[in-house]
């Protein structure tokens, strides 16, 4: 993404500090090595002064001068009594404040806006970006910099929030950059505006016709178009006020080169006469640049920020080389060195996306969470007691009974249509106990436009491996299960408790992948690896949403009790088969 030269970046903070070392190591390679400009995330909620303190300071050391600060997801069970006597911050707007007193202007300090209305401010009526406003309004007087919205893909949504703003006589000079995600898939498209309560218009989605939904080249190259236009609107509907854009990328460079590629506003970065009035915003900079140029303006943008050639090129070099537009065509169109770099993001839904999204990153930066509310979760989950009244969620689940659970809890809810192939067996796993989270069935070299398991684009091939994950107790995994994986030397596993412990009868650093494609004129395509490093990343998550669930019961009820014991008393295991042509030796083996 360096070779995009972008104004910054942005690294998101986990719930309650969760992820906060590798936040802080990875925003200082960013600033330090990349010479990226640098915004980190920092969320508040459940957080105490004091490592609010120790993450600005190695903040400040690191060189960043840029925060997002964010409240987080509440605690859950706030609302049933939860004390919060030790927390130091309730909104964002307290971190907003504190940054300010502690720091002075030594931080640019950047909130969240939602130009659709946040979703706990709804009711009947639906979200109110109206209740929003004042809330907006608060923490832009506290000494916020700048904007940046959540998800948003409705135009004339972000034009009447933008309009707002700047009819108000406090905030009407803020900096405003709306949150895009690329779109590089339909069922994540899709799955992720529900997600951020991001609505679609209708024009958009008749864009994307049943026929090319599985079509994952198409979807794209139909999003390129989608997000060029819409780029396009806002900058000019707008009278040009809006002159930044933040992406949600998702870790996938391929589809952004595109956009800047194509977009007839983002390609001025290679016109030199768009050069000649401009503010240049170089690598080793901040954001207090951009932030200062818009005050002295009284309101109003004169220059266009820019990109460079080189990231730590100095201000007066406005000429862009040709390498440089070159080295961005190579990334879009998938050729030379940093184009098969990029590839890797053809497929990014894998095979099971929906019930493994922290795997691309929460889009909303506050760390893995149940995605509903405390009464939704009681409402769907019910009062669970002992680990049979747990088994009869899972199974509940799988029979379409309930629409989601704490691992897949996405708006849509629901199976993927290939999880019906194995329906049976995962309902025997889970009246074991097996409590399962993802799966995938084995597929031996299937048309890519199969309607259950196809993906990518027309006339190619498809395969699949085998492959659960699911919760175990301890004494079932040492006793039954890892006895029975031993004994077939198809079957891998990783396998890891809540702490430090993990295991594995591979080789360390070993990568398998458990799905890929082949297709006319391109190398095969791996969608979906199984990989040490990506499942301890995860099984943290994973532990955590059992937390995360507890919390929707009264400490000490039976049903916290239980899901709390899971943390201590249950195994996460990882099983891929290797043998994709034997439809049932994964299940063959498991239920013995």
């Amino acid at each position: 993404m360096s070779v995009l030269n972008p104004l910054f970046v942005t690294v998101t903070w986990g719930a309650g500090g969760s992820t906060s070392a590798k936040t802080l190591d990875l925003v200082a390679m960013c600033q330090r090595e990349l010479g990226f400009t640098t915004c980190m995330h920092l969320t508040c909620t459940n957080t105490t002064r004091a490592t609010i303190d120790d993450a600005l300071a190695r903040a400040k050391a690191a060189g960043v001068r840029n925060i997002l600060a964010l409240r987080g997801d509440p605690p859950r069970g706030e609302e049933l009594g939860w004390d919060n006597s030790l927390s130091d911050f309730q909104y964002a707007v307290d971190l907003v404040r504190y940054i300010k007193k502690q720091h002075g202007d030594f931080f640019c300090i950047g909130v969240a806006a939602y130009p659709e209305g946040h979703v706990e401010g709804s009711d009947s009526s639906g979200q109110s970006p109206a209740k929003d406003m004042p809330f907006l309004v608060e923490k832009i007087k506290a000494g916020a910099d700048f904007v940046i919205t959540q998800m948003i893909y409705d135009v004339e949504k972000f034009l009447a929030f933008e309009h707002t703003i700047r009819e108000n006589d406090d905030i009407k000079d803020v900096i405003v950059l709306p949150g895009l995600m690329p779109i590089n898939n339909f069922s994540v498209f899709h799955r992720a505006s529900k997600l951020s309560h991001a609505s679609i218009p209708t024009s958009i989605l008749a864009q994307f016709p049943p026929e090319i939904q599985a079509d994952d080249n198409l979807v794209k190259q139909v999003g390129v178009d989608v997000m060029c236009d819409v780029i396009q609107q806002m900058y000019t509907r707008t009278d040009k006020r809006v002159r930044g854009f933040h992406f949600y990328t998702l870790n996938l460079e391929k589809s952004l080169a595109q956009i800047v590629e194509k977009s007839p506003l983002l390609q001025r970065i290679f016109d030199t006469a768009s050069f000649n009035e401009t503010l240049h915003v170089d690598g080793s900079s901040d954001l207090n640049k951009l932030v200062r140029e818009k005050r002295s303006d009284s309101g109003s943008f004169k220059n266009t920020v820019v990109f460079d050639d080189a990231p730590n090129a100095r201000p007066g070099s406005h000429k862009p080389s040709s390498s440089y537009h070159q080295r961005v065509l190579t990334i879009s169109s998938g050729q030379g060195t940093l184009g098969r770099d990029a590839t890797w993001d053809d497929f990014p839904n894998g095979r099971f996306g929906d019930s493994r999204s922290p795997a691309y990153g929460e889009i909303d930066g506050y760390g893995p969470s149940l995605k509903v509310s405390v009464e939704a979760a009681v409402a769907l989950w019910g009062r669970p007691e002992n680990p049979k009244d747990l088994a009869k969620i899972f199974v509940d689940f799988l029979t379409n009974k309930i629409s989601n659970l704490p691992w897949a809890a996405s708006a849509d809810g629901g199976l993927n249509p290939e999880t019906a192939l194995i329906q049976e067996h995962l309902i025997e796993l889970n009246e074991r106990g097996w409590f399962s989270l993802a799966s995938q069935p084995a597929t031996d070299c299937t048309k890519s436009q199969d309607k259950i398991f196809g993906w990518g684009p027309r006339g190619g091939y498809v395969y699949q491996k085998s492959f659960v994950e699911l919760f175990i107790t301890k004494a079932e995994w040492e006793c039954t299960l890892k006895p029975k994986l031993e004994q077939d030397e198809m079957a891998s596993y990783y396998v890891a408790d809540n702490g430090s412990f993990f295991e594995s009868n591979l080789p360390p650093k070993s990568v398998n992948a458990v799905t890929w494609g082949v297709f006319p004129d391109r190398e095969i395509a791996q969608t979906t690896i199984v990989e040490e490093e990506s499942f301890k990343a995860w099984k943290s998550e994973a532990f955590s949403l059992w937390q995360e669930w507890a919390r929707c019961y009264l400490p000490g009820s039976r049903s916290n009790t239980l899901l709390a014991s899971v943390l201590e008393d249950y195994y996460l295991v990882s099983i891929v088969h290797h043998d994709y042509k034997n439809e049932t030796a994964l299940w063959d083996l498991l239920l013995l």
